[in-house]
């Protein structure tokens, strides 16, 4: 079909966002990716000790990171591993990472390894890390030799398997999010550092052409704001396939279970 002159709108931000160009992260300043140790026999069935070598700052990211150097055991070499620092370590300071590592603040373990009521500093679950930004925590309530039932940063429970691992501590750098950033010029350095996405302008104070809630007299969105999954590209804007909308009014009373 075709249309005539000016009768389609323009390419959205989120549809340019889509395809990458000047919207992609900034990594060319970034130390590298905050991982655990590869599992190895060590690990598995003891412990393996590292030293804290540094402790750096990452553009791009609020918590610290720490520089930990451990012995290879298969061959005659250092390697050098990045952690997410935990809240109260030190350089010189001996690191343990394995099933029998220990709970002191930057240790590496497994969940039924660690004693009921320790704060962890980065949680692996089999979709990704769980609270590894600063100053977030998770805090296991229960264990047992296959599931392990933690608190997450949310205040919800969640039971992951007893095999996945942790930092032990709380993610170090808090207090971060409690200064107020007061002026553009900070909030322009700080997403200089992560990505292409600030500042942000409103939908409803674009043209009719550069959004669908653009346009009008006054700035309303004039449509409903929710919008169903399988909108083409250039209408999904909004609460996309929200499940409701609105405050969540009155208080809910959480019961907890003895088991």
């Amino acid at each position: 079909r075709r249309f005539p002159q000016g009768a389609m709108g323009r390419v959205i931000r989120g549809q340019r966002k889509g395809a990458g160009s000047v919207f992609r992260a900034h990594v060319k300043h970034r130390k590298g990716p905050a991982k655990l140790r590869a599992v190895d026999f060590a690990e598995r069935h003891g412990y393996i000790k590292g030293i804290v070598k540094d402790i750096i700052h990452d553009p791009g990211r609020g918590a610290p990171l720490a520089k930990i150097a451990f012995r290879d055991p298969y061959r005659f070499k250092k390697r050098t591993e990045l952690f997410i620092a935990a809240e109260g370590i030190h350089t010189g300071q001996f690191v343990y990472c394995g099933k029998k590592g220990g709970s002191q603040p930057g240790a590496q373990g497994h969940g039924v390894s660690r004693p009921f009521g320790v704060r962890d500093a980065k949680l692996w679950s089999h979709r990704g890390a769980v609270a590894s930004t600063s100053p977030e925590q998770s805090q296991i309530s229960l264990c047992n030799t296959k599931k392990t039932r933690v608190k997450l940063p949310s205040g919800s429970k969640k039971v992951i398997s007893s095999a996945n691992r942790a930092v032990v501590g709380i993610v170090a750098g808090g207090g971060r999010i409690d200064k107020p950033i007061l002026k553009a010029g900070r909030a322009y350095h700080k997403y200089k550092a992560k990505r292409n996405c600030w500042p942000r302008v409103r939908g409803v104070a674009m043209n009719p052409v550069e959004h669908p809630f653009g346009g009008g007299n006054h700035q309303h969105i004039g449509k409903p704001s929710t919008i169903r999954r399988d909108a083409p590209a250039g209408r999904k804007v909004g609460l996309i396939a929200a499940r409701r909308t609105g405050r969540l009014r009155g208080t809910k009373t959480v019961q907890e279970k003895e088991n």
